[in-house]
Parts: C-alpha cells; structure tokens; sequence
C-alpha cells in the first residue's frame, strides 16, 4: 500500500490525515470494546497483517472500503 493510493481516494494530503486519523480512533475503540459484548464500533473492513489501527486506516480507504463525503462551501 502507498501513502499516494489513499491521497488519490480522499483528495488531498490534508484530507487524507484527517480521514485516516478519524478511522484509525475508530478501529482503536472497536479493539477496545471486544469484550464488552455488544458493539458500537465498525470492524476493520480489511484484511492487513499490521496491527496498527493507522496502517488498518490507510489500508480500507485505499482500497475504497472508507468513503467520504465533501460539503459543499
């Protein structure tokens, strides 16, 4: 995976920090809550041999899994 594939979903650099870091806090609580029982968190849409919530991140939105919508201005 390359840093340009997720660049190239989200948009821009700025845009693709902001995504992935939001996706990544996500991916951190779902790992979290597991045994908690009933789950208020999104699993990983992926299948990655890291074990970064970050690089878990980066991994669905460069392949499409993380969508994101623009507002317009």
């Amino acid at each position: 995976m390359k840093i340009e594939n997720v660049v190239d979903e989200v948009g821009n650099r700025f845009a693709a920090v902001i995504v992935s870091s939001r996706r990544a806090r996500q991916i951190n609580a779902y790992f979290h809550q597991l045994g908690e029982g009933i789950g208020h968190y999104v699993p990983p849409q992926v299948h990655s041999l890291s074990r970064k919530p970050l690089t878990i991140a980066m991994e669905e939105i460069a392949e499409g899994k993380v969508t994101v919508e623009r507002e317009e201005a």
